[in-house]
């Protein structure tokens, strides 16, 4: 098991768990971990703003979504099965019922918003890889990102001819169809010190 964000281990062979392996370790873990392609990653501890942020877009979605849209906090598991990622998004929105992994009872596979709030360590990864992972699940409609540094959310929007991103800045309203959702990024970042 290993850190995604520890560069220094970059040069060492991975050991590689079954599925198992992970669900195990979960269970035993302080930390939450991450499964991708049969490595185990443990993610990276959040700084006050960065939970304050999570629960900030957490209260501003649950305000303005319908009620047929549940929203679940980092707690639960997202299972993207085309690419074998197991992972703890900061927030995630399921349009209607929930179906769940066939390999984990207690990880969705079919959220139509995921949210994760920015950190230095994770930025990257989020924005690149993770996104790529999140792009195959086929009832997801978007992702949002909130930034750490600035006030600025970032949605990337599935559209009939692919993704695609756009920036809200301060004085902004975040607005998407799918689920249908707007709320101020003001509104987010209010009283947080970045």
């Amino acid at each position: 098991m290993r850190s995604r964000y520890d560069s220094r281990m970059s040069n060492v062979k991975r050991l590689h768990y079954d599925y198992t392996d992970y669900l195990r370790s979960l269970e035993l873990s302080a930390v939450k971990l991450e499964y991708c392609d049969g490595v185990i990653y443990a993610m990276a501890g959040g700084t006050l703003a960065h939970a304050q942020l999570s629960a900030a877009v957490i209260v501003s979605l649950s305000r303005v979504l319908s009620k047929t849209c549940r929203i679940q906090t980092s707690d639960m598991k997202v299972r993207v099965e085309a690419s074998d990622l197991s992972t703890f998004p900061d927030a995630s929105v399921l349009s209607g019922e929930a179906t769940f992994a066939s390999l984990d009872a207690n990880a969705i596979t079919n959220p139509s918003l995921l949210v994760e709030v920015t950190s230095k360590s994770t930025e990257d990864y989020d924005r690149g890889d993770k996104l790529s992972h999140y792009k195959q699940i086929p009832a997801l409609q978007a992702v949002l990102f909130v930034s750490h540094t600035m006030r600025r959310i970032t949605t990337v929007v599935r559209t009939t001819s692919g993704w695609v991103e756009q920036q809200f800045q301060s004085g902004e309203t975040v607005a998407l169809t799918s689920p249908a959702v707007a709320f101020s990024v003001d509104e987010v970042y209010e009283g947080i010190s970045l």
